[in-house]
């Protein structure tokens, strides 16, 4: 009862966030009925291309559990602590609560989604929907309550569960250099050797009929993608020192002060947006080696996974604005123009975009076609 309460009197711009949030989690649902329904309507198929179809789905999943995770400790920060302590609930009592929140949001998308999904089968309107594909809603069969249940509770519980250890994690932005880009930097390396050696004999079909890859190549492309999360604080400090190196003036050094400050807020989001870009560009160079148009749950498939990366870097630019505030303020106190203010943040977002666009362009140049 405290989530939703706290769900009612949040604000417009909060509001937005969690129905972002509420949105991933329905397309997510969607998906993975979408799967569900293809293994209903070939009962006599093989059952590896179900699980393949499954699989595919673990992208759109982990990237609405990561924005529902940003989202949860972008809006628990912004809690009045003193009221919930007087409440009695401690630092696990608001970790719990947290996750309870995400959870109830992430439920209701997943309720949205079983009833988009009926509506899509005509199991309300007794009209299927013929624009998705032949057998993929399995009109006409019956829905196995289990199974629908069981998938749509994934995203909630992973989100709820992401949620809390995240939050109890506690690690919060400092000005230290983070030491995790050289394990970024090596897991890329990883990946790349792994996609780049991956035996051939065994494959399984890429969505839309764009080709096959090998496992092994999976497996290589989720340590790049990993490997680019885990080094995105690291490129943000760095980028910041090398504003802050060479005898700076003002405008250098303020920006350069900042992301390093932020670099750990910043990182994560930007290392995970320069993985998307990097797998965008190789599926774009794939669909114009073979000339097959994505199908409609591919492309729908795309643009979630785009929603919720964007809008996880979003929030995150969003958190770090509210965290510099008081920076912000004792700069115009100090009767700093506001054409600096305006460069500064104009320096730090071309930086941003540097070691957002670079990673990824060497990534995309250096992985093989599948």
């Amino acid at each position: 009862m405290l989530s939703l309460r706290l769900l009612r009197g949040a604000g417009p711009a909060a509001l937005g966030r969690w129905a972002l949030v509420a949105l991933a989690s329905c397309g997510a649902g969607l998906l993975l009925l979408a799967a569900l329904g293809w293994a209903l309507a070939h009962p006599g198929g093989d059952t590896s291309d179900a699980v393949v179809r499954l699989g595919w789905c673990v992208v759109p999943v982990a990237v609405s559990v990561q924005l529902a995770v940003v989202v949860g400790r972008a809006q628990s920060s912004t809690w009045p602590r003193e009221g919930l302590a007087a409440a009695g609930l401690g630092r696990n009592g608001v970790v719990l609560l947290a996750a309870a929140t995400v959870t109830a949001v992430c439920v209701f998308g997943s309720v949205l989604a079983l009833l988009a999904f009926l509506q899509l089968r005509g199991d309300v309107t007794g009209v299927p929907y013929h624009g998705v594909g032949p057998g993929l809603l399995a009109a006409g069969r019956s829905l196995p309550p289990a199974g629908a249940v069981t998938l749509l509770a994934l995203v909630p519980l992973a989100a709820g569960a992401a949620s809390a250890a995240r939050l109890r994690a506690g690690a919060e932005p400092g000005d230290d250099m983070p030491g995790e880009l050289p394990w970024g930097v090596a897991l890329v390396a990883v990946g790349l050797a792994v996609e780049a050696t991956a035996p051939d004999r065994h494959t399984f079909p890429l969505p839309s009929g764009l080709g096959a890859m090998a496992p092994a190549a999976v497996g290589g492309w989720a340590l790049a993608t990993a490997g680019l999360v885990l080094a995105g604080p690291g490129l943000v400090h760095g980028c910041g020192r090398l504003l802050a190196a060479f005898r700076p003036g003002g405008l250098r050094l303020l920006s350069g002060r900042g992301l390093q400050q932020e670099a750990r807020r910043l990182g994560r989001p930007l290392g995970l947006l320069s993985a998307t870009v990097a797998a965008g560009l190789s599926g774009y160079g794939l669909h114009q080696d073979n000339g097959r148009t994505p199908g409609p749950v591919t492309t729908f498939a795309v643009v979630l996974v785009c929603m919720c990366v964007l809008a996880s870097a979003a929030v995150a630019v969003m958190e770090s604005r509210a965290a510099r505030a008081s920076a912000t303020a004792a700069l115009r106190e100090l009767a700093a123009p506001a054409s600096v203010l305006r460069a500064s943040a104009a320096l730090r977002g071309a930086a941003l975009a540097v070691a957002c666009l670079l990673p990824a362009l060497l990534v995309a140049a250096l992985s093989p076609t599948p």
